[in-house]
């Protein structure tokens, strides 16, 4: 019977021995750019600016608006409108619809802009996990 002995350590046993050189590891090359270099992340950061710039611009600019007649043409404001309604309360009740507007207005922009950038992100970073995992 000959004797197998167990695969030797990669340090050398005594002093004199010679290291041998590691075997070189094959070097893949991923197929694109990992995610963190993308340049939808940009895009998305974008999308997400406009986003929030739109909606917030709408309801803040309504609101400042009706700060500002309120501060300097009060005659404009307590002007009779309709049937003895002063111009300034239907501003203040229009501020309501405007804020459902500017709500509106960022759900739209997200369904139609954010949301699928993110989700191309998304799974672009699922099938990067998944090649990771794969190496």
């Amino acid at each position: 019977m000959s004797y197998d002995p167990p695969h030797s350590p990669s340090y050398p046993t005594y002093p004199w021995q010679p290291v041998p050189p590691e075997p070189p590891r094959p070097h893949r090359a991923p197929a694109r750019e990992p995610l963190g270099h993308h340049s939808d992340l940009r895009l998305l950061r974008g999308a997400y600016r406009w986003q929030r710039r739109t909606a917030t611009l709408t309801a803040l600019g309504y609101f400042t608006l009706f700060l500002v007649l309120s501060a300097y043409a009060p005659d404009v404001m307590t002007r009779d409108l309709a049937g003895g309604i002063p111009a300034g309360l239907l501003l203040a009740l229009l501020q309501l619809p405007v804020t459902w507007l500017a709500i509106a207005l960022y759900e739209h922009t997200a369904r139609r802009h954010v949301d699928p950038l993110a989700d191309r992100i998304r799974k672009e970073a699922e099938l990067d996990a998944r090649r990771g995992a794969i190496r």
